[in-house]
């Protein structure tokens, strides 16, 4: 594939096609949304990875407490191997 938006992949040869794989489930808004580029964009410009709590991952985790009553703890990781 060459590119993507919206619910559309184009290939090398400019064929266009329906994404029904959607990067497994988490492209809810398509490929190259505009909200979501501008959010991407505002927090790369802050730097990538870490490798240390951040105050937005902070911030998420409180949510993610709020929302589920029985979590008790919560820590994010970037892979299966780290969980």
């Amino acid at each position: 594939m060459k590119r993507a938006r919206g619910a559309y992949l184009w290939d090398v040869d400019d064929n266009r096609y329906v994404d029904l794989v959607c990067e497994w489930g988490p492209l809810i808004a398509g490929h190259a949304h505009p909200e979501v580029l501008r959010a991407v964009c505002a927090a790369a410009a802050n730097g990538l990875g870490f490798g240390a709590p951040t105050e937005i991952e902070v911030e998420l985790a409180e949510r993610i407490v709020a929302a589920v009553p029985s979590i008790e703890k919560v820590r994010l990781v970037t892979s299966g191997t780290e969980a």
